[in-house]
């Protein structure tokens, strides 16, 4: 596949995932797009994205100075990388059984990926807005609708489904806001 199909197709993976998502699932598995190639076509530049809208609410509001927005920045860039690796690492360790093959590892590993790129996405929107806008917090509950999509592809046992939703969304929602609040102490305001 060309590079830029590839690309294309990992958008449109993004797209169908959250607005369709049992749909988004299976075609996320359908087009077999290696997870490594979504972290560089995908999670890293969004993560970067998400770095510089940071620097926005220095336009409207003046009271944040360059050295507050890029540390902040740094936190998030920093807080979403390390959640994906240690999130995998705490899946794959509590849900063994869904890590013993190769592909199985790529379906959680995508699984994880495509859920955190929606965090990443609402993180980018509220960064752009100019206050604390409450419906974006209300669409992080979205999260563990987008989840419970995608345990059939995991192949997640119809017993454990429920266990695994809350386990993986409470993961996927809650690291990176203690990654956040733990770096952000260090931010010097």
């Amino acid at each position: 596949m060309q590079p830029q199909k590839l690309t294309m197709s990992i958008w449109h993976n993004i797209f169908c995932v959250i607005t369709a998502p049992k749909y988004g699932w299976e075609v996320i598995n359908q087009s077999n797009i290696p997870t490594s190639k979504v972290l560089r076509s995908a999670y890293y530049p969004l993560m970067s994205v998400l770095a510089l809208s940071c620097f926005v609410p220095m336009l409207y509001d003046r009271t944040i100075s360059f050295a507050t927005s890029l540390m902040t920045g740094i936190v998030s860039f920093s807080t979403f990388f390390i959640s994906y690796y240690l999130i995998s690492y705490l899946l794959e360790g509590f849900y063994p059984e869904l890590a013993k093959t190769e592909g199985a590892k790529a379906r959680l590993n995508d699984y994880i990926l495509y859920n955190l790129i929606f965090l990443v996405l609402l993180r980018i929107l509220r960064n752009l807005l100019p206050s604390d806008f409450t419906p974006v917090l209300f669409l992080m509950a979205y999260l563990p609708w987008m989840a419970i999509r995608g345990t059939d592809n995991l192949f997640v046992k119809k017993n454990k489904v429920a266990k695994f939703v809350i386990i993986s969304s409470a993961l996927m929602l809650g690291l990176p806001f203690l990654f956040e609040a733990i770096l952000g102490l260090f931010i010097i305001k």
